[in-house]
């Protein structure tokens, strides 16, 4: 059975709670946003749980962990993964999940604090 085809159980982090289950046609990673019953929510964790079977350990099905989460209207991609928020500012966190600590909701565009990431050779 793959991992994309077992129902998936969304647990919100704080306070910690069910949320439901949901068929996933997509592997949730942290850092993704996942739209569920009408809010969006950011991944934080996933965890997959497994049940012996027959001698041999089996996934059963698979928990991600969520936090309540607007979705980033502002993205870079860095080494091949997305970052919120403007890469080239040196306060920017390089996080799927956080922008920076100085302005973490953004935006970058007009935010006082920027300061462009120099690069060193």
């Amino acid at each position: 059975m793959e991992p994309d085809s077992l129902q998936t159980e969304v647990i919100l982090t704080h306070p910690r709670e069910s949320l439901g289950k949901v068929q996933l046609d997509w592997t949730p990673q942290p850092g993704n946003y996942l739209d569920f019953e009408g809010k969006t929510y950011a991944v934080l964790e996933r965890r997959h749980r497994y049940q012996l079977k027959g001698g041999r350990y089996r996934l059963h099905n698979i928990a991600i962990y969520v936090q309540s989460a607007k979705r980033p209207s502002e993205k870079s991609l860095v080494a091949g993964r997305w970052v919120v928020g403007d890469a080239t500012c040196s306060y920017n966190a390089h996080s799927e999940i956080m922008r920076c600590a100085v302005n973490p909701d953004g935006p970058c565009e007009s935010c006082r604090f920027y300061e462009k990431l120099e690069v060193t050779s």
